[in-house]
């Protein structure tokens, strides 16, 4: 006797773009002999002839960068032909596409990129104590291809020329490339004390562009799970 199921309605999508969306929560990535760069531990499954290895930082400056930050995700590149499937604790997906074009990107909150896109590691303004805020430095990424993105639920699109714009440094996501980004702080003995520094320590934003804020201050990180900076990135060549 058949079995009696609505799974059908899960059944893969025939996009024939390279980077699509199965659902809002997983990332089909179609591989055509070609490479992608996606955060470490993102694969949930793949079908093909699929190579997999640790993407390093693409160079003695950017690994420096990364350990000294703790900025940016450790990557793994994938490559071959097929297609591969990434999701993170089932975080909202959100695509771009760069045409010769350039974002600034919080790094937990990058899922894939493809491989004719550059990335570094890029310093805040914001003096010596916006270093409390955890956010004085950031990833950029440019060139022309696809960039996949996580949110920790439903984001909002904020036009930064339409008023001064000032988000939490930890729920801003992503922005435009013409948009400046500062830290303002206004920290005071009291707020040192124990955890809360908080809203203490914007983000903010000027220029003509957006930004994208996440409703979430971002999930946290167990430790070893990726992302993080330090002596141990630096030794693990990540």
């Amino acid at each position: 006797m058949p079995i009696r199921t609505d799974l059908q309605q899960y059944i893969e999508t025939t996009s024939g773009d390279a980077f699509a969306l199965q659902n809002s929560k997983l990332l089909k990535v179609r591989l055509s002999d070609g490479e992608i760069q996606a955060k470490r531990g993102s694969m949930v499954a793949y079908q093909g002839d699929v190579k997999f290895e640790h993407a390093g930082s693409g160079g003695m400056g950017r690994m420096l960068k990364k350990a000294m930050t703790g900025e940016g995700q450790n990557l793994m590149k994938m490559s071959g032909s097929g297609e591969v499937f990434l999701a993170d604790t089932a975080q909202d997906i959100h695509l771009l596409y760069l045409e010769n074009d350039s974002v600034t990107v919080n790094g937990p909150n990058l899922l894939a990129f493809d491989s004719d896109i550059d990335w570094d590691i890029t310093k805040l303004s914001g003096g010596a104590s916006a270093a409390l805020a955890g956010g004085l430095f950031n990833t950029t990424l440019k060139g022309t291809g696809y960039v996949a993105l996580l949110t920790d639920g439903p984001p909002m699109l904020l036009d930064v020329a339409s008023a001064p714009t000032f988000a939490d440094a930890q729920a801003a996501v992503t922005w435009s490339s013409g948009v400046q980004s500062s830290l303002k702080t206004d920290v005071s003995a009291k707020a040192l004390i124990g955890r809360s520094s908080g809203e203490s320590i914007q983000m903010a934003f000027s220029g003509q562009g957006w930004v994208l804020v996440q409703p979430s201050e971002g999930r946290v990180v167990a430790p070893g799970s990726g992302g993080g900076g330090g002596i141990g990135g630096l030794l693990s060549g990540g």
